[in-house]
């Protein structure tokens, strides 16, 4: 009886683990290869009515990419620029409309912007997209051709999820990008393979019963793929080079958890901020607090090198009156307040939610990395 006890156990300890390198053994295909988002005439005439009323127009802009894919997407000049230009990265299975919104903002406020479609995503070339490893060179082509083109006197980067990773990855390598905006980003390819094996619930299940699928799952991947996962980690890109980052984590973001945000600012060695946005899904932080998003983001591309060091916690309280509709706020962790800024005393953060799930491997749009 008690072997018997002892065979049902050690069966329940290892099938899990069995189950899950399969599972990850089958999945990396799929990870390397995600579902893209077409760029419709419908959507393409949506960004020229956006624009529109902005007083302004998208150029095309088609960049050559090292390895000889074609890059495609736009650049689009602000009405009354200001001489900076920001690199626009949109989320996994997205595409350059994924950032759109953050466009607009940033062009009205007089920064001209390029919103491409990364590698393997919308109608960009490429058979599979790899996270930052060859994206990061994708972008010291755009650069190139962005300065050819238009002489910029600053150069900046934003970016949500897969696009955060990727705009920090290649700050890290270029110095011609001076400061990065990122939300939700990846801390490291392994480190979100956990939340994947954890089936974006359950991290710790990730890390532990289940870890055999991550592994797996990022051994084959970078056997088909050709590049070293380990080699994939903003974490590592910070730590690599000193350049401001302003970090944006939404508190309740299950795809990507808030400890991939804490993990990149722990290794940042230049002017670092961590803004934790309470009740905020993946890469929802411009839904549910629009009026402080925009001052955070504007006030630190104004001046990157003045912001905080150091974390601290304290209660930030934002008026969102622009949204539909809104809650209060419960106290919450918002380390570093942006070049000294002065914190009001209210804060409300609009319902405006952006859908995330994953079925499978068929990721949704700017879901997930």
């Amino acid at each position: 009886m008690r072997r018997q006890i002892i065979r049902l156990l050690l069966s329940l300890l290892l099938i899990p683990p069995v189950i899950a390198m399969v599972l990850g053994w089958l999945v990396a295909p799929a990870f390397l290869h995600p579902i893209r988002r077409p760029l419709t005439p419908d959507l393409v005439q949506q960004a020229d009515a956006s624009l529109g009323q902005t007083g302004v127009y998208r150029e095309t802009f088609d960049v050559r990419a090292p390895d000889g894919i074609l890059l495609r997407g736009w650049k689009v000049r602000a009405a009354h620029p200001n001489g900076s230009w920001i690199l626009l990265f949109h989320g996994v299975a997205d595409n350059r409309m994924g950032v759109i919104e953050h466009a607009l903002i940033l062009l009205r406020a007089g920064y001209s912007v390029t919103l491409m479609d990364a590698r393997a995503h919308g109608e960009s070339e490429g058979p599979i997209g790899t996270y930052g490893w060859l994206e990061r060179n994708d972008t010291r082509a755009m650069i190139d051709a962005l300065v050819a083109a238009e002489h910029p006197a600053h150069i900046f980067a934003l970016g949500e999820s897969m696009g955060a990773g990727i705009a920090l990855q290649s700050a890290g390598v270029d110095p011609r990008i001076e400061a990065v905006v990122a939300e939700a980003s990846f801390a490291s390819l392994r480190e979100a393979s956990y939340d994947y094996a954890g089936l974006q619930k359950y991290p710790w299940l990730g890390k532990t019963l289940f870890a055999p699928g991550a592994w797996v799952m990022l051994a084959r991947g970078q056997s088909l793929a050709g590049f070293r996962a380990a080699g994939v980690s903003p974490e590592h890109a910070v730590a690599a080079r000193a350049f401001p980052v302003l970090l944006i984590c939404d508190a309740a973001d299950t795809v990507l958890p808030c400890r991939h945000s804490e993990k990149i600012y722990a290794a940042a060695r230049g002017p670092k901020s961590l803004w934790v946005v309470p009740g905020a899904f993946h890469t929802a932080a411009l839904g549910f607090a629009r009026v402080e998003f925009k001052r955070r983001v504007l006030q630190f591309f104004a001046d990157p090198t003045v912001v905080p060091i150091h974390k601290m916690s304290t209660e930030d309280n934002t008026d969102n009156s622009s949204a539909p509709s809104a809650v209060p706020l419960s106290k919450v962790l918002l380390p570093a307040s942006v070049a000294g800024l002065r914190l009001d005393s209210r804060m409300r953060s609009s319902l405006r939610t952006r859908s995330s799930f994953t079925a499978g491997c068929a990721l949704a749009p700017g879901s997930v990395l």
